[in-house]
């Protein structure tokens, strides 16, 4: 009798610590990047039949800095960029409220200043409130799939990971910021708010995937450098 075939079980994933620069860096860029694309999508952007806003090439690349920062140093490693970025776009937000309300010149200048910067940053404390609460869901769904997912394949099947935990992020994090940011930029009926979401989950989740070899040699470029990669 021939016994059943066995496969070798897939090797335990490893994960880096934090002592290194590089996780500083990831998670500055993120934080810029955030703060950055919560000022930009107060701005309605239509593109030929498009709708999107202002922030829509900048998002996806706080999720690829998610994805590195997941696949390298894990999910609670990972939770706590999200929370860092969190706490940072409030305080930027903060700082926009204060500037607004702080009292300007009177002359013909500081009058069309304030009504630009009230025009321009006005807006953004629903528009962060918006992503912020995207961002902690997207993210964290993300950041908890793609860990999970390398449980099970240890370090193969990197593109799996990258994609899959992609597709569930990106779904959530839309479908929550264009539920509350669409008044602010503009959207009041249902087939414009259709066409944002679909829109805005379809382009995130492509520019993903077509930055998904890029993702993958910056991940195998990090892993190579962090000392404590696997030890």
């Amino acid at each position: 009798m021939t016994s059943a075939k066995t496969f070798p079980a897939a090797a335990p994933p490893r994960f880096a610590s934090i002592g290194s620069p590089y996780f500083g860096i990831l998670l500055a860029v993120m934080a810029v990047v955030l703060i950055l694309s919560n000022i930009g999508a107060s701005k309605g952007v239509a593109i030929g039949p498009i709708i999107t806003d202002g922030g829509f090439f900048l998002f996806p690349l706080a999720y690829i800095l998610g994805d590195v920062i997941s696949e390298v140093y894990g999910f609670k490693v990972a939770r706590r960029a999200i929370v860092t970025t969190f706490v940072l776009s409030v305080f930027a937000s903060l700082c926009y409220w204060i500037i607004i309300a702080l009292p300007g010149f009177d002359d013909d200048f500081g009058v069309a200043k304030q009504s630009a910067l009230e025009g321009a940053l006005g807006p953004v404390p629903q528009i962060v409130l918006a992503s912020l609460l995207a961002f902690l869901a997207g993210q964290t769904i993300n950041a908890w799939i793609l860990v999970k997912m390398k449980a099970r394949t240890g370090e193969k099947s990197l593109w799996a990971r990258i994609m899959g935990s992609s597709v569930a992020g990106e779904f959530v994090d839309t479908l929550i910021f264009c539920s509350i940011a669409a008044s602010v930029i503009g959207i009041s009926d249902v087939a414009t708010f259709v066409n944002y979401v679909v829109v805005g989950f379809l382009y995130k989740t492509l520019v993903e995937f077509l930055f998904v070899p890029v993702t993958a040699s910056a991940i195998g470029w990090i892993k190579k450098r962090e000392p404590s990669y696997g030890a």
